[in-house]
């Protein structure tokens, strides 16, 4: 499992990286991730302190950290 969540966190910081701040929605859709692969993988990536989330309402974005 750990491995996968990597994979997946690895996939999402490119992502971030080539597209910019996006929307968890978004990340999901684009990336061919399942849900609960993108909530931990950026559970992780937070853990790792390479993440900004903002909140506006209901939606969230998140952008990598400069």
């Amino acid at each position: 499992m750990r491995e996968i969540i990597g994979d997946a966190a690895g996939k999402i910081w490119h992502y971030l990286d080539e597209n910019g701040e996006s929307s968890v929605t978004k990340i999901t859709n684009e990336t061919g991730l399942g849900k609960n692969e993108v909530q931990r993988a950026i559970g992780w990536l937070l853990k790792e302190d390479k993440l900004n989330i903002e909140s506006n309402g209901r939606a969230e974005t998140v952008s990598l950290k400069n």
